[in-house]
């Protein structure tokens, strides 16, 4: 294998007029820079949309990228936007990122965008390509928000455990909703997909990152409950993930994440694991697992525990 060094930085943290990092043209320069100097590697952390502690190891999504990384200069040359409306952009911290701020600037350019798009042939495959995992989150995101952001475990209990008449309620009443949620991925994908390309052309190889645990409150444990340790019918966690105490952590690490039930996930192929690395590497040319150890073995915690110490290891298909 050549020897070839790189650089880790995460997307947030590239230089922008946005408050935040995002896939424009400063991204595309980011990327010359570092083939101009023989790197040849870019690594990041997970791009997913972040949700508490806006951690992108704590996601909404383990499918889905994060709208904050759209860049509205790129939207003005596709047309979907105006220079004026981009010219009335806040200004935000340079230093670091505001992410309700940057949340409450871009929102509004992104249903203005929508409102000029036309839904093409492309648009429509990228749906029908990405449908297993783009329905589920969408649907979340709208109840998210009509739910007023609490977690999905707080939900009303027919909507928490998917009734078919709720959902059915969901899809037929905000039809715009969800439609807006799908373009906003469609536009991340391209985005995207333009960057690496970009990356790629240079010389340039990206280096992604998947956490191995999902968040539990996540489209993932909401649209998928059975590939976790939840209870039937109150969809709690039964264990909680983290690691043993040890020299520097008397009490070990309390994750919280809910652990997968691998008996599930061996008896059917282990078919969202695939789904979900398969994604990932449509954004990345090598991809890093966070705590790659857990597919040998795990540390669960009974639910409720308030440090680690009373866990154990629990063997895993590997």
């Amino acid at each position: 294998m050549e020897r070839s060094a790189g650089i880790l930085l995460h997307p947030t943290s590239l230089p922008s007029p946005f408050g935040i990092g995002d896939m424009g043209h400063d991204a595309h320069r980011w990327v010359d820079m570092l083939a101009d100097h023989d790197q040849r590697l870019w690594q990041m952390c997970p791009l997913g949309p972040t949700g508490y502690g806006e951690s992108p190891y704590q996601c909404r999504s383990s499918f889905a990228g994060n709208p904050l990384l759209i860049s509205p200069g790129l939207l003005v040359e596709d047309g979907l936007l105006t220079n004026r409306e981009v010219e009335q952009y806040p200004s935000l911290p340079a230093d670091q990122v505001d992410y309700e701020g940057v949340r409450s600037a871009k929102e509004p350019l992104f249903r203005a965008a929508f409102k000029r798009f036309s839904p093409s042939d492309d648009f429509a495959e990228f749906c029908r390509q990405e449908e297993a995992w783009l329905e589920t989150y969408a649907l979340y995101e709208v109840i998210r928000a009509l739910q007023e952001q609490k977690p999905w475990y707080e939900w009303p209990p027919t909507l928490r455990e998917r009734k078919p008449k709720a959902i059915k309620e969901i899809q037929e009443g905000y039809k715009e909703e969800l439609a807006y949620h799908r373009f906003v991925q469609y536009i991340f994908d391209r985005q995207w997909h333009r960057l690496r390309r970009h990356a790629n052309d240079r010389g340039v190889a990206i280096v992604g990152d998947i956490p191995y645990y999902c968040a539990y409150d996540s489209a993932d444990a909401w649209g998928n409950p059975e590939i976790l340790e939840l209870e039937p019918k109150t969809l709690r966690p039964k264990r909680v993930a983290g690691v043993p105490p040890d020299y520097f952590s008397p009490t070990g690490q309390l994750w919280g994440n809910p652990v997968y039930d691998w008996d599930f996930l061996r008896s059917h192929g282990y078919e969202w694991w695939i789904r979900r690395i398969a994604r990932c590497l449509e954004f990345s040319d090598w991809l890093r697992i966070d705590h790659f150890r857990g597919f040998e073995s795990f540390w669960a915690v009974p639910a409720g525990d308030e440090t680690a110490v009373n866990g154990e290891w629990v063997s895993c298909p590997g």
